[in-house]
């Protein structure tokens, strides 16, 4: 009886210990004849031992699990103006130069309130010039008020551009003018259109933080800048 547990016990060992061998790098590697395994042949040593197996099994949950966990997590912040402010806050919050007696976030949101009424609701009416292009941009209420804050300011910028581009205030809106007396740039603004005119540059992020620092003037944000006051 002695005998035949002492000989069970040793099986036991001889397979542990065979699977542990089948599991190291130079067993792995090759199979027989010094040839390398295939993939299938190489998991196969694991699937037939029930410790590796289970232990093979964990590892796979752990990095499922992590996949799953990082993944977990959305990155964007669901809405536009919200993610710029987000953003925006962000530099911010990481310039240790940032004076946050001049930090103006509620001017910020006035001018991306102004972008979104421009962008969406606002009316642009196109005509063609042998030169360029004459845009009547109106709105009502709000709408009207953001046309007549941006696109006389967007106008200095598109002049620096190289094109003529003027403006005159209309009763809801402004009418925009822009010409040039390049023939490739002609017909370049006539494809672009109102709002293809009004993205040029890339100043518009410039003065968005110029705007949070409270360094940037915001033409007709006296809500904006009375709730500044307000709070300090």
């Amino acid at each position: 009886m002695f005998a035949r547990s002492l000989g069970l016990a040793g099986i036991a060992m001889l397979m542990a210990t065979a699977c542990a061998f089948a599991e190291t790098p130079g067993h792995r590697d090759h199979g027989s004849m010094g040839q390398m395994m295939s993939p299938q042949q190489e998991t196969a040593g694991t699937d037939d031992c029930p410790m590796m197996r289970g232990h093979d099994m964990h590892e796979r949950q752990g990095m499922m699990g992590e996949q799953a966990q990082s993944s977990s997590v959305p990155t964007l912040p669901g809405q536009d103006a919200f993610g710029t402010i987000q953003e925006i806050v962000q530099i911010l919050e990481a310039d240790p130069k940032t004076d946050w007696s001049k930090v103006n976030i509620a001017a910020l949101r006035e001018h991306l309130i102004d972008m979104n009424e421009v962008t969406l609701h606002a009316v642009a009416d196109e005509t063609a010039l042998d030169n360029g292009v004459e845009i009547t941009v109106t709105g009502e209420g709000r709408t009207a008020d953001a046309v007549k804050r941006m696109v006389p300011a967007h106008a200095h910028e598109l002049s620096a551009l190289g094109w003529n581009a003027t403006t005159e205030d209309l009763p809801s809106g402004v009418k925009l003018v822009v010409i040039s007396d390049d023939p490739a740039q002609v017909t370049k603004l006539k494809a672009l259109g109102f709002m293809g005119i009004m993205v040029q540059g890339s100043h518009h992020q410039r003065h968005h933080v110029m705007m949070a620092r409270g360094e940037h003037p915001v033409g007709g944000g006296e809500a904006a800048q009375s709730e500044h006051d307000h709070a300090h």
